[in-house]
Protein backbone atom coordinates (compact mmCIF):
# COMPACT_ATOMS: atom_id res chain seq x y z
CA UNK A 1 0.00 0.00 0.00
CA UNK A 2 1.26 3.57 -1.02
CA UNK A 3 2.23 5.56 2.09
CA UNK A 4 0.51 8.77 3.02
CA UNK A 5 1.51 12.00 0.30
CA UNK A 6 4.83 13.82 1.68
CA UNK A 7 5.86 10.81 4.46
CA UNK A 8 8.93 8.82 4.28
CA UNK A 9 8.42 5.78 2.69
CA UNK A 10 10.43 3.40 4.46
CA UNK A 11 11.34 -0.40 2.76
CA UNK A 12 12.77 -3.20 4.18
CA UNK A 13 16.78 -2.60 3.21
CA UNK A 14 16.20 0.25 1.01
CA UNK A 15 17.03 3.84 2.03
CA UNK A 16 14.14 5.72 3.19
CA UNK A 17 12.44 7.81 -0.05
CA UNK A 18 10.24 10.95 0.77
CA UNK A 19 7.32 11.08 -1.71
CA UNK A 20 6.47 14.25 -3.11
CA UNK A 21 3.09 15.36 -3.06
CA UNK A 22 0.81 15.76 -6.20
CA UNK A 23 -0.24 19.20 -5.66
CA UNK A 24 3.76 20.45 -5.12
CA UNK A 25 3.95 18.62 -8.42
CA UNK A 26 1.79 20.70 -9.78
CA UNK A 27 2.37 24.20 -8.29
CA UNK A 28 5.58 23.78 -5.99
CA UNK A 29 7.85 22.43 -8.77
CA UNK A 30 6.98 25.16 -11.55
CA UNK A 31 7.23 27.72 -9.10
CA UNK A 32 10.68 26.92 -7.84
CA UNK A 33 11.57 26.52 -11.75
CA UNK A 34 10.57 30.20 -12.41
CA UNK A 35 12.35 31.65 -9.25
CA UNK A 36 15.31 29.98 -10.09
CA UNK A 37 14.83 31.21 -13.83
CA UNK A 38 13.89 34.94 -12.66
CA UNK A 39 17.24 35.05 -10.65
CA UNK A 40 19.58 33.38 -13.30
CA UNK A 41 18.17 36.21 -15.61
CA UNK A 42 18.66 39.14 -12.90
CA UNK A 43 21.74 38.19 -11.72
CA UNK A 44 23.06 36.09 -14.99
CA UNK A 45 26.90 37.69 -14.72
CA UNK A 46 26.84 36.69 -10.98
CA UNK A 47 25.71 33.23 -10.70
CA UNK A 48 27.95 32.33 -14.10
CA UNK A 49 31.10 33.23 -11.75
CA UNK A 50 29.74 31.69 -8.92
CA UNK A 51 29.32 28.29 -11.58
CA UNK A 52 32.67 28.87 -12.79
CA UNK A 53 34.39 29.15 -9.67
CA UNK A 54 32.75 26.26 -7.90
CA UNK A 55 33.60 23.81 -10.91
CA UNK A 56 37.17 25.38 -10.66
CA UNK A 57 36.87 24.15 -6.60
CA UNK A 58 35.39 20.70 -7.48
CA UNK A 59 37.98 19.71 -10.13
CA UNK A 60 41.03 20.70 -7.94
CA UNK A 61 39.97 19.34 -4.92
CA UNK A 62 40.94 15.69 -5.62
CA UNK A 63 44.53 17.42 -5.77
CA UNK A 64 44.16 19.17 -2.64
CA UNK A 65 43.30 16.18 -0.47
CA UNK A 66 46.58 14.30 -1.97
CA UNK A 67 48.60 17.24 -1.39
CA UNK A 68 46.91 16.62 2.11
CA UNK A 69 47.67 12.79 2.55
CA UNK A 70 51.28 14.09 1.94
CA UNK A 71 51.23 16.02 5.27
CA UNK A 72 50.42 19.33 4.13
CA UNK A 73 47.32 21.64 5.89
CA UNK A 74 44.29 22.31 3.99
CA UNK A 75 45.05 25.94 3.23
CA UNK A 76 48.51 25.39 2.14
CA UNK A 77 47.60 22.52 0.29
CA UNK A 78 45.07 24.83 -1.57
CA UNK A 79 47.78 27.33 -2.03
CA UNK A 80 50.72 25.06 -3.58
CA UNK A 81 47.80 23.78 -5.79
CA UNK A 82 47.08 26.72 -7.01
CA UNK A 83 49.99 28.61 -7.60
CA UNK A 84 51.42 25.10 -9.79
CA UNK A 85 48.15 25.99 -11.68
CA UNK A 86 48.15 29.52 -12.68
CA UNK A 87 52.12 29.28 -13.05
CA UNK A 88 51.44 26.37 -15.65
CA UNK A 89 48.90 28.41 -17.01
CA UNK A 90 51.13 31.75 -17.67
CA UNK A 91 53.81 29.98 -19.02
CA UNK A 92 51.50 28.35 -21.64
CA UNK A 93 49.53 31.10 -22.78
CA UNK A 94 52.63 33.63 -22.56
CA UNK A 95 54.67 30.99 -24.82
CA UNK A 96 51.28 30.31 -27.43
CA UNK A 97 50.81 34.38 -27.54
CA UNK A 98 54.34 34.94 -28.63
CA UNK A 99 54.58 31.92 -31.12
CA UNK A 100 51.60 32.86 -32.94
CA UNK A 101 52.55 36.91 -33.19
CA UNK A 102 55.95 35.81 -34.51
CA UNK A 103 54.10 33.77 -37.21
CA UNK A 104 51.72 36.18 -38.27
CA UNK A 105 54.43 38.52 -38.52
CA UNK A 106 56.33 36.33 -41.27
CA UNK A 107 53.35 34.82 -42.77
CA UNK A 108 52.41 38.74 -43.39
CA UNK A 109 56.05 39.49 -44.74
CA UNK A 110 55.99 36.07 -46.77
CA UNK A 111 52.44 37.17 -48.54
CA UNK A 112 53.42 40.34 -49.39
CA UNK A 113 56.59 39.75 -51.17
CA UNK A 114 54.07 37.11 -52.91
CA UNK A 115 52.61 39.44 -54.41
CA UNK A 116 54.76 42.39 -54.95
CA UNK A 117 58.59 42.15 -55.06
CA UNK A 118 59.80 40.96 -58.63
CA UNK A 119 63.19 39.43 -58.75
CA UNK A 120 65.11 37.00 -61.36
CA UNK A 121 65.90 38.08 -64.96
CA UNK A 122 61.97 38.43 -65.98
CA UNK A 123 61.26 40.59 -63.43
CA UNK A 124 58.58 39.09 -62.09
CA UNK A 125 56.47 38.20 -58.62
CA UNK A 126 56.45 34.48 -57.50
CA UNK A 127 52.77 35.04 -57.65
CA UNK A 128 53.07 35.71 -61.19
CA UNK A 129 55.50 32.68 -62.10
CA UNK A 130 53.11 30.25 -60.07
CA UNK A 131 50.43 31.36 -62.67
CA UNK A 132 52.88 30.64 -65.20
CA UNK A 133 53.61 27.66 -64.12
CA UNK A 134 50.22 26.38 -63.68
CA UNK A 135 49.38 27.46 -67.25
CA UNK A 136 52.10 25.24 -68.68
CA UNK A 137 51.14 22.04 -66.86
CA UNK A 138 47.57 22.23 -67.94
CA UNK A 139 49.77 22.96 -71.67
CA UNK A 140 51.50 19.95 -71.18
CA UNK A 141 48.49 17.58 -70.22
CA UNK A 142 47.01 18.74 -73.18
CA UNK A 143 44.54 21.09 -71.40
CA UNK A 144 45.46 23.91 -74.10
CA UNK A 145 41.72 25.04 -74.43
CA UNK A 146 42.31 26.12 -70.46
CA UNK A 147 43.39 29.45 -70.41
CA UNK A 148 44.44 30.65 -66.51
CA UNK A 149 47.56 33.07 -67.60
CA UNK A 150 45.85 36.51 -68.64
CA UNK A 151 43.20 36.31 -65.81
CA UNK A 152 45.90 35.29 -63.15
CA UNK A 153 48.03 38.28 -63.70
CA UNK A 154 45.52 40.71 -63.96
CA UNK A 155 44.48 39.45 -60.38
CA UNK A 156 47.74 39.25 -59.52
CA UNK A 157 48.34 42.84 -60.20
CA UNK A 158 44.76 43.78 -58.91
CA UNK A 159 46.51 42.66 -55.46
CA UNK A 160 49.46 44.45 -55.84
CA UNK A 161 47.68 48.33 -56.78
CA UNK A 162 45.42 47.50 -53.86
CA UNK A 163 48.69 47.86 -51.57
CA UNK A 164 48.91 44.43 -50.28
CA UNK A 165 51.27 45.65 -47.08
CA UNK A 166 48.64 47.68 -45.94
CA UNK A 167 46.22 45.00 -45.45
CA UNK A 168 48.91 42.49 -43.94
CA UNK A 169 49.84 45.46 -41.75
CA UNK A 170 46.42 45.34 -40.51
CA UNK A 171 46.47 41.29 -40.02
CA UNK A 172 49.45 41.65 -37.77
CA UNK A 173 48.15 44.50 -35.69
CA UNK A 174 44.91 42.27 -35.35
CA UNK A 175 46.40 39.61 -33.63
CA UNK A 176 48.36 41.59 -31.50
CA UNK A 177 45.03 43.72 -30.50
CA UNK A 178 43.97 40.17 -29.77
CA UNK A 179 46.89 39.08 -28.13
CA UNK A 180 46.05 42.16 -25.74
CA UNK A 181 42.54 41.16 -25.31
CA UNK A 182 43.08 37.53 -23.91
CA UNK A 183 45.78 39.03 -21.80
CA UNK A 184 43.01 41.63 -20.12
CA UNK A 185 40.93 38.59 -19.82
CA UNK A 186 43.10 36.42 -18.25
CA UNK A 187 43.62 38.91 -15.93
CA UNK A 188 39.63 39.24 -15.57
CA UNK A 189 39.45 35.85 -13.89
CA UNK A 190 41.21 36.60 -11.02
CA UNK A 191 38.12 37.48 -9.10
CA UNK A 192 36.96 33.88 -10.00
CA UNK A 193 39.91 32.71 -8.73
CA UNK A 194 39.84 34.38 -5.67
CA UNK A 195 36.21 32.96 -5.29
CA UNK A 196 37.02 29.43 -6.15
CA UNK A 197 40.25 29.82 -3.60
CA UNK A 198 37.59 30.98 -0.45
CA UNK A 199 35.29 27.42 -1.73
CA UNK A 200 38.04 25.29 -1.86
CA UNK A 201 38.80 26.16 1.43
CA UNK A 202 35.63 25.36 2.72
CA UNK A 203 34.85 22.42 1.03
CA UNK A 204 35.55 20.21 3.40
CA UNK A 205 33.08 21.99 6.26
CA UNK A 206 30.42 22.17 2.99
CA UNK A 207 30.79 18.10 2.19
CA UNK A 208 30.26 18.10 6.11
CA UNK A 209 27.14 19.90 6.40
CA UNK A 210 25.72 18.32 3.26
CA UNK A 211 25.86 14.92 4.21
CA UNK A 212 24.44 15.44 7.94
CA UNK A 213 21.67 16.66 5.86
CA UNK A 214 21.72 13.78 3.49
CA UNK A 215 23.34 11.07 4.72
CA UNK A 216 25.15 8.71 2.41
CA UNK A 217 23.24 5.25 2.07
CA UNK A 218 24.30 2.67 -0.60
CA UNK A 219 27.29 4.85 -2.01
CA UNK A 220 29.64 7.53 -2.28
CA UNK A 221 28.47 11.21 -0.46
CA UNK A 222 26.52 13.73 -2.49
CA UNK A 223 29.81 15.72 -2.67
CA UNK A 224 31.75 12.90 -3.46
CA UNK A 225 29.77 11.74 -6.31
CA UNK A 226 29.90 14.82 -8.09
CA UNK A 227 33.64 14.88 -7.88
CA UNK A 228 33.79 11.59 -9.71
CA UNK A 229 31.29 12.59 -12.18
CA UNK A 230 33.70 15.35 -13.17
CA UNK A 231 36.70 13.56 -12.95
CA UNK A 232 34.74 11.17 -15.54
CA UNK A 233 34.39 13.67 -18.00
CA UNK A 234 38.06 15.02 -17.58
CA UNK A 235 38.93 11.37 -18.32
CA UNK A 236 36.55 11.79 -21.62
CA UNK A 237 37.63 15.47 -22.77
CA UNK A 238 41.41 14.15 -22.26
CA UNK A 239 41.03 11.06 -24.86
CA UNK A 240 38.80 13.54 -26.93
CA UNK A 241 42.02 16.15 -27.02
CA UNK A 242 44.17 12.68 -28.16
CA UNK A 243 41.55 11.73 -30.86
CA UNK A 244 41.63 15.28 -32.48
CA UNK A 245 44.93 16.14 -32.01
CA UNK A 246 46.19 12.64 -33.48
CA UNK A 247 43.49 13.40 -36.38
CA UNK A 248 45.03 16.45 -37.18
CA UNK A 249 48.69 15.20 -36.80
CA UNK A 250 48.60 12.43 -39.05
CA UNK A 251 46.36 14.75 -42.07
CA UNK A 252 49.01 17.12 -41.72
CA UNK A 253 52.06 14.53 -41.89
CA UNK A 254 49.55 13.66 -45.30
CA UNK A 255 49.93 16.61 -46.37
CA UNK A 256 53.64 17.26 -45.99
CA UNK A 257 54.48 13.74 -47.53
CA UNK A 258 52.36 14.47 -50.64
CA UNK A 259 53.85 17.80 -50.92
CA UNK A 260 50.33 19.52 -50.20
CA UNK A 261 52.24 21.37 -47.30
CA UNK A 262 55.68 21.50 -47.64
CA UNK A 263 57.40 20.96 -44.30
CA UNK A 264 53.90 19.64 -42.91
CA UNK A 265 55.59 16.47 -42.03
CA UNK A 266 58.07 18.55 -40.19
CA UNK A 267 55.84 19.97 -38.01
CA UNK A 268 53.02 17.69 -37.65
CA UNK A 269 53.94 16.47 -33.79
CA UNK A 270 54.28 20.46 -32.73
CA UNK A 271 50.17 21.45 -34.31
CA UNK A 272 48.99 18.28 -33.19
CA UNK A 273 49.32 19.20 -29.82
CA UNK A 274 48.11 22.12 -30.12
CA UNK A 275 44.90 20.87 -31.57
CA UNK A 276 45.16 18.59 -28.57
CA UNK A 277 45.46 21.69 -26.21
CA UNK A 278 42.49 23.73 -27.89
CA UNK A 279 40.09 20.57 -27.84
CA UNK A 280 39.08 22.22 -24.15
CA UNK A 281 36.75 24.20 -26.27
CA UNK A 282 34.24 22.51 -27.63
CA UNK A 283 33.04 22.69 -31.24
CA UNK A 284 35.29 26.01 -31.77
CA UNK A 285 38.60 24.23 -30.59
CA UNK A 286 39.65 23.05 -33.94
CA UNK A 287 38.98 26.29 -35.53
CA UNK A 288 41.55 27.94 -32.97
CA UNK A 289 43.91 24.74 -33.36
CA UNK A 290 44.02 25.73 -37.48
CA UNK A 291 44.98 28.83 -36.75
CA UNK A 292 48.96 27.86 -36.64
CA UNK A 293 48.70 25.52 -39.22
CA UNK A 294 47.53 28.01 -41.33
CA UNK A 295 50.20 30.61 -40.70
CA UNK A 296 52.65 28.25 -41.44
CA UNK A 297 50.79 27.40 -44.70
CA UNK A 298 50.85 31.14 -45.79
CA UNK A 299 54.39 31.88 -44.65
CA UNK A 300 55.35 28.27 -46.73
CA UNK A 301 53.28 28.65 -49.79
CA UNK A 302 49.83 30.58 -49.92
CA UNK A 303 48.03 27.31 -51.94
CA UNK A 304 48.60 25.03 -48.83
CA UNK A 305 46.17 27.36 -46.96
CA UNK A 306 43.52 25.70 -48.97
CA UNK A 307 44.38 22.24 -48.32
CA UNK A 308 45.25 23.17 -44.71
CA UNK A 309 41.46 24.23 -44.35
CA UNK A 310 39.88 21.31 -46.04
CA UNK A 311 41.44 19.29 -43.38
CA UNK A 312 40.58 21.16 -40.39
CA UNK A 313 36.75 21.47 -42.23
CA UNK A 314 37.09 17.62 -42.18
CA UNK A 315 38.13 17.32 -38.27
CA UNK A 316 35.49 19.50 -37.31
CA UNK A 317 32.65 17.83 -38.69
CA UNK A 318 34.38 14.19 -37.53
CA UNK A 319 34.61 16.14 -33.78
CA UNK A 320 31.02 17.59 -33.79
CA UNK A 321 28.88 14.39 -35.53
CA UNK A 322 31.10 11.79 -33.97
CA UNK A 323 33.41 12.01 -31.83
CA UNK A 324 32.34 14.55 -29.33
CA UNK A 325 28.73 12.57 -29.27
CA UNK A 326 30.06 9.43 -28.71
CA UNK A 327 33.32 9.91 -26.43
CA UNK A 328 31.80 12.59 -24.12
CA UNK A 329 28.50 10.52 -23.78
CA UNK A 330 30.18 7.40 -22.51
CA UNK A 331 32.01 9.61 -20.15
CA UNK A 332 28.99 11.74 -18.93
CA UNK A 333 27.07 8.34 -18.93
CA UNK A 334 24.16 10.70 -20.90
CA UNK A 335 23.04 10.18 -24.40
CA UNK A 336 24.47 11.88 -26.88
CA UNK A 337 21.26 13.97 -28.12
CA UNK A 338 21.27 15.63 -24.64
CA UNK A 339 25.42 16.25 -24.86
CA UNK A 340 24.70 17.89 -28.07
CA UNK A 341 21.90 19.60 -26.75
CA UNK A 342 23.46 21.07 -23.47
CA UNK A 343 26.74 22.56 -25.68
CA UNK A 344 24.14 23.86 -28.00
CA UNK A 345 21.98 25.64 -24.97
CA UNK A 346 25.52 26.94 -23.29
CA UNK A 347 26.46 28.59 -26.41
CA UNK A 348 22.55 30.38 -26.36
CA UNK A 349 22.44 31.20 -22.82
CA UNK A 350 26.23 32.39 -21.95
CA UNK A 351 28.16 32.12 -25.45
CA UNK A 352 32.11 30.71 -25.13
CA UNK A 353 31.57 30.27 -21.26
CA UNK A 354 28.17 28.39 -21.65
CA UNK A 355 29.88 26.28 -23.81
CA UNK A 356 33.06 25.79 -21.33
CA UNK A 357 30.57 24.99 -18.73
CA UNK A 358 27.97 22.74 -20.59
CA UNK A 359 29.71 19.53 -19.86
CA UNK A 360 30.70 19.64 -16.63
CA UNK A 361 27.07 21.22 -15.26
CA UNK A 362 25.87 17.63 -17.48
CA UNK A 363 28.03 15.76 -15.18
CA UNK A 364 27.24 17.49 -11.93
CA UNK A 365 23.41 17.37 -13.02
CA UNK A 366 23.52 13.39 -13.65
CA UNK A 367 25.32 12.93 -10.42
CA UNK A 368 23.26 15.50 -8.41
CA UNK A 369 20.03 13.05 -9.80
CA UNK A 370 21.59 10.08 -9.29
CA UNK A 371 22.09 10.80 -5.46
CA UNK A 372 18.33 12.12 -4.63
CA UNK A 373 17.16 9.81 -6.88
CA UNK A 374 17.71 6.63 -4.24
CA UNK A 375 15.41 9.34 -1.71
CA UNK A 376 12.75 11.24 -3.77
CA UNK A 377 9.55 9.98 -5.43
CA UNK A 378 6.80 11.69 -6.50
CA UNK A 379 3.39 10.27 -5.90
CA UNK A 380 2.00 8.72 -8.68
CA UNK A 381 -1.36 10.32 -10.84
CA UNK A 382 -4.18 7.68 -10.25
CA UNK A 383 -4.93 6.87 -13.94
CA UNK A 384 -2.97 9.71 -15.37
CA UNK A 385 -5.61 11.97 -14.17
CA UNK A 386 -5.76 14.84 -11.14
CA UNK A 387 -9.12 14.06 -8.81
CA UNK A 388 -11.10 16.94 -9.16
CA UNK A 389 -14.52 17.00 -7.37
CA UNK A 390 -17.52 18.12 -9.30
CA UNK A 391 -20.90 18.98 -8.14
CA UNK A 392 -23.49 17.58 -10.19
CA UNK A 393 -26.93 19.83 -10.24
CA UNK A 394 -30.38 18.57 -10.02
CA UNK A 395 -32.28 18.80 -13.76
CA UNK A 396 -34.80 21.88 -13.29
CA UNK A 397 -38.32 20.94 -12.92
CA UNK A 398 -41.19 22.11 -15.28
Amino acid sequence: MDAPAGEVDVSPGLPPRVRIPRWIQLVGLPLVALFVFGVAETAGHAVVLFIVAGLIALFLDPLVRAAERLGLRRGLAVAVVYLAFLAALVVIVGALATVVVGQTKMAASRFNSYFTVENGRTHKTDASRDVDRFQRWLNGHHLRGIQVATPGHKFVDSIRKRDVGKYTSKAVSFVEGAAISIGKALFSTVLVIVVSIYMLLDLRRFGAALDRRFPPHTGPPLLRRVEEALVSYLRGQILLSLIMGVSAGLGLYALGVTGLLPGGDTYALLFGGWVAITELLPYVGPWIGAIPPLIFAAVVHPIAVIWVAILFLFVHQLEGHVVVPNVMANALRLHPLLVIFGLLAGIDINGLAGVLMALPLLAVARATWEFFGERIEFERWRNGTVPVEVEVEAPPTG
